[in-house]
């Protein structure tokens, strides 16, 4: 079986990882071919996930680079085309909610290639952010529907969604996360001297709701540095935020607030492990909502809604304003939020996807 996996930006790699590396245990059945969309081109923010992940260097590199979303995703599309042309796979894995996910998904549906998306089902309810768009479309093209939470069902099945597409099999970053985590442990003690850390806050912010802005971003920046009165605050920053943060002069990476750090992008080892170890995590990622539910630490999701339910339920996570005076009176009552470990997150969500694809030579023929 011939099977195309698709990246495109930092989280589908911690995703699509397992999978690869799942299948590379059955040579004899999958034929294996990844293509990165290059749609997110900074170094740090790509090629070290692929060393740290040890995931195999793409076979194709669309080198998209960055641009608005219909231009983007436009040009993924078209240089997706031929590689599928060329290669004939029996199914493309698109993971998450990118827009190399919709594009690649939506070439290869008119194609009628199968496609299979892990991360599936997941809503916000909130048609503004352009994930949901992606992930709403991708869900009605998709021939398989793989989902990480019960809720994820829930959606589906309320769409319409047939239930002989739907498979509930667990997490696929959380799976990387577990095998992992030890490698990240390992990193700790430098990190802590390097930064001298103790008891922090880690920040991360990339959504355009957030830092796009000029009023929001300097609201979020101001309790930063008040939060960083009380407690030390690191702040690993996206390059589009970065971005913004020049814009508005607002980008110090040597502060003069002293508690208040400033740090480029880092890489997924250093991260988890300063996830591990942080009192609070403030974040609008998806992904980090849910790798601090399974790590057990409390976290801070400067939104007003999530696609992933079960880190507020079950988990770690609490929604929060990114106004200066809420998110300042949220980090101060928030640190000592409890959660349990959500179902099927156990590290082998890639083996259910594995075995499911295993299954599927001659089940599924496409619409």
């Amino acid at each position: 079986m011939k099977i195309l996996h698709v990246v495109g930006a930092r989280p589908n790699f911690m995703k699509m990882a397992p999978i690869m590396r799942e299948m590379s245990k059955y040579p004899a059945e999958f034929e294996q071919l990844l293509v990165h969309t290059g749609q997110h081109y900074d170094a740090a923010m790509s090629q070290i996930f692929f060393d740290e992940l040890e995931m195999p260097q793409p076979d194709v590199n669309l080198e998209v680079g960055s641009g608005s979303h219909a231009w983007q995703t436009a040009q993924i599309m078209q240089r997706f085309e031929p590689v599928l042309l060329d290669y004939q796979p029996d199914w493309v894995v698109v993971p998450g909610d990118v827009n190399s996910t919709l594009a690649c998904a939506l070439v290869a549906s008119k194609l009628g290639v199968k496609v299979a998306h892990v991360e599936a089902g997941l809503r916000s309810f909130d048609r503004t952010m352009p994930e949901e768009i992606n992930r709403v479309l991708t869900d009605h093209l998709a021939d398989l529907l793989f989902t990480t939470e019960p809720s994820g069902n829930k959606n589906l099945r309320q769409e319409g969604i047939p239930e002989e597409k739907i498979r509930f099999v667990g997490n696929t970053m959380i799976d990387t996360l577990v095998r992992l985590l030890p490698k990240a442990e390992a990193r700790w003690p430098q990190l802590r001297a390097r930064f001298q850390l103790d008891r922090y806050v880690l920040v991360t912010l990339h959504r355009p709701s957030n830092v796009d802005d000029p009023g929001t971003l300097t609201e979020i920046v101001a309790a930063l540095q008040e939060i960083s009165r009380q407690i030390p605050v690191i702040f690993p920053v996206h390059p589009r935020t970065r971005e913004h943060l020049n814009r508005l002069n607002l980008f110090h990476p040597k502060s003069e607030i002293a508690n208040l750090k400033f740090l480029e992008p880092l890489g997924y080892l250093d991260f988890l492990a300063l996830q591990a170890h942080a009192a609070l995590v403030l974040t609008d990622s998806g992904g980090v909502q849910e790798e601090t539910t399974y790590l057990g630490v409390p976290c801070l999701t400067a939104r007003p809604n999530t696609e992933r339910p079960v880190t507020v339920t079950e988990g770690t996570n609490q929604l929060v304003s990114g106004q200066r005076d809420m998110l300042v009176q949220a980090v101060a009552r928030s640190q000592n939020k409890l959660g349990v470990i959500p179902e099927l997150w156990d590290g082998k969500a890639a083996q259910r996807i594995v075995q499911t694809l295993q299954l599927q030579k001659n089940c599924i023929t496409k619409h």
